[in-house]
């Protein structure tokens, strides 16, 4: 029996390269010590609080901070797929605690 490779071109269509990732919108409270601010610069603060706030959010980085108490298996799982699967909807069983390693 003989394997064949198949390879396929998909063309890329330009509008493709054009899509922007949306914007993540978020609620933030600044506390200010100044009366009158500039929308400008409120503008750039909030920005620059995003990209300070992206990388934070992700959900490698919470898989990091976080760990899997099993009371069923009388273990502690710190293992990044295991904590990502339990973080789905319903993936959380019966005595099993995500507890925050701080």
């Amino acid at each position: 029996m003989s394997l064949k490779k198949t390879v396929a071109i998909v063309p890329v269509k330009k509008e493709w390269l054009d899509i922007e990732m949306k914007k993540l919108t978020r609620d933030l409270i600044l506390l200010r010590k100044d009366v009158e601010v500039d929308e400008l610069y409120l503008k750039r603060e909030v920005e620059r609080l995003d990209t300070i706030l992206q990388p934070v959010e992700t959900t490698a980085a919470l898989c990091a901070s976080y760990e899997l108490v099993d009371l069923n298996r009388f273990k502690v799982v710190h293992q990044h797929a295991a904590i990502a699967k339990v973080l789905r909807p319903g993936g959380l069983k019966p005595f099993q605690f995500l507890v925050n390693r701080n």
